[in-house]
C-alpha cells in the first residue's frame, strides 16, 4: 500500500521566480507544518487540505521591503507595520531608524510582537530615534545623542530584530558636526559586525555658513563606509545625493561600489526617473529595492500623501530596463542576505520558512510617476494577489497601494 504524502496548501500551476536556487518556470509549492515542503514540476499523487490554482500568477519568495517606517503613534509619520506587510505583499519589513537605544523596547512590545508581517529593525544611531517627520528636530541626531555601550548591549540583546543601525550622511548633518555621526556608528557597527544603513540626500536644516557643496557630500561620507553597508535612496533627485547634478556617478562612488558598498532604492519621495537612468547607463543597479513609505511629515498620523509602494517601485525599475529575475531578486534574496537571514528569508528551498508572495502581471499601459513629476507609460504592473505567511494563506487588503490604482 502507497501512503501519499500529506499536505496543508498546494499552489498549482505557478511561473516560480526564486533567485535563491536559480527557479524561473512553472512548479507546483506544497506547504506542510509553516514550511515548503516541495517545489517539484509537478507533485506526484498526494492529499490536501487546500490546493490554490495559480496559474498565470508569479510566485515568488516573500517579500523583504528593506525601508519602512512603522513605529506608529510613537514617531509622527509612522504607519501600522501590516499596512505595508503582509497587506501590501510584503512578509518581512525592516524599520530604518525610527527607534533608538531608548525607544526600542516599546518599539519591539507594541510592532514586532503584535504585527503579522516579520518585523526587523536598523535602528538609529541616535538614542532615541526618528521621533519627527522630516527631522524637525536635529538636535536628536547630534554626536551627544550616540550611546555606544547602549548601541551594542542593544545589538547583543536582539540579535533577531536589530540587523544593522541608522545614520545620516546629507548636508544638514554635515554641516552641524561633520563626520562625528558617522564616525561614531562605524564604531557601533564594527563592535557588533553589523552593516550600517546610510540615509543619502538633504533632510535636516542646513546651517548655510558650513553648507557642504552638493557634489562634495558623498565624498565625505564614502571614506567611512565598509563592504557590505547600503547607501540609501540612491535615484534621489536631491542636489546633495549620490548623482546630484553630475552626468555620471563620481569615480569614488564607482569605486565604492566595485569594494561592495551596497545601493538601496529607498524610493521615498525623492525618486526620479532621470537620476535612474543616468546611473543605470553605468550599469549601477540597486541591490536592494525598498519602499522608504511614511506618513506625511507635516500632520501627525496622517498617511494620505502616501503615493507609492514597494510593489510599485519593483514596477518602475522593471519598466526602466531591470530585468525581472534581478528586480525580484532585490526584494528577496538581496536584502534577505543583508539580513544574513538568508537560510530562512527570501527563498523557497525545502525546509524553509513558508513566507511567499503571489503576483499578478497586469499587461496594460501604467502611467507611474516621479518625485519631478515626469511620467513614464509601464507596459505592466506587478500587482500583489496575496502572500503566505509561515505557512498561513492572506489575503491582502491592499489599502495602501495607491500608486498602482486599486487601493480600497
Amino acid at each position: 500500500m502507497i501512503t501519499m504524502q500529506t499536505y496543508d496548501l498546494v499552489l498549482k500551476g505557478g511561473h516560480v521566480i526564486d533567485p535563491s536556487q536559480s527557479l524561473d518556470g512553472f512548479y507546483d509549492v506544497a506547504i506542510q507544518d509553516g514550511k515548503i515542503a516541495a517545489v517539484v514540476t509537478e507533485l506526484p499523487p498526494h492529499t490536501t487540505k487546500a490546493t490554490q490554482n495559480v496559474t498565470g500568477q508569479l510566485i515568488c519568495p516573500g517579500f523583504i521591503d528593506l525601508h519602512v517606517h512603522v513605529y506608529e503613534w510613537v514617531t509622527d509619520f509612522g504607519l501600522w507595520p501590516d499596512d505595508v506587510g503582509v497587506n501590501a505583499g510584503v512578509t518581512t519589513i525592516v524599520d530604518q531608524g525610527s527607534c533608538g537605544p531608548l525607544t526600542f523596547l516599546g518599539f519591539k512590545a507594541n510592532i514586532v510582537e503584535q504585527a503579522q508581517t516579520d518585523v526587523r529593525c536598523f535602528p538609529s544611531v541616535n538614542m532615541a530615534g526618528a521621533l519627527k517627520g522630516g527631522m524637525g528636530s536635529p538636535a536628536l541626531h547630534s554626536p551627544d545623542m550616540v550611546d555606544l555601550e547602549a548601541l551594542q548591549q542593544m545589538a547583543a540583546t536582539y540579535p533577531e530584530i536589530v540587523r544593522g543601525f541608522k545614520v545620516h550622511g546629507e548636508s544638514g548633518a554635515l554641516s552641524r558636526w561633520g563626520t562625528q555621526v558617522i564616525e561614531l556608528a562605524r564604531q557601533a557597527a564594527d563592535a557588533v559586525q553589523l552593516p550600517l544603513y546610510v540615509h543619502t540626500g538633504e533632510l535636516f536644516a542646513v546651517v548655510e555658513e558650513n553648507r557642504p557643496s552638493p557634489e562634495q557630500v558623498i565624498d565625505y561620507v564614502l571614506p567611512h563606509l565598509k563592504p557590505g553597508d547600503l547607501l540609501a535612496h540612491c535615484y534621489s533627485c536631491r542636489p546633495d545625493g549620490l548623482m546630484g547634478d553630475r552626468d555620471t556617478p563620481s569615480p569614488a562612488l564607482m569605486q565604492a561600489i566595485a569594494d561592495g558598498v551596497r545601493l538601496d532604492l529607498g524610493h521615498g519621495i525623492n525618486f526620479s526617473f532621470a537620476i535612474a537612468r543616468r546611473m543605470m547607463a553605468r550599469g549601477l543597479l540597486p541591490y536592494t529595492i525598498s519602499s522608504d513609505v511614511h506618513g506625511d511629515f507635516a500632520t501627525p498620523h496622517n498617511d494620505a500623501t502616501l503615493d507609492y509602494s514597494l510593489c510599485g517601485a519593483l514596477s518602475k525599475l522593471v519598466a526602466l530596463g531591470m530585468k525581472l529575475k534581478e528586480a525580484i531578486a532585490a526584494v528577496t534574496l538581496h536584502p534577505a542576505t543583508v539580513l544574513k537571514a538568508e537560510a530562512e528569508l527570501g527563498t523557497l528551498k525545502v525546509g524553509t520558512r513558508a513566507d511567499i508572495t503571489v503576483l499578478d502581471r497586469i499587461d496594460a499601459p501604467w502611467v507611474c510617476r516621479d518625485a519631478a513629476g515626469e511620467e513614464v507609460i509601464a507596459p505592466q504592473q506587478l500587482r500583489p494577489a496575496w502572500v503566505v505567511k509561515s505557512g498561513q494563506p492572506i489575503q491582502p487588503h491592499r489599502r495602501l497601494l495607491r500608486d498602482l490604482a486599486i487601493a480600497s
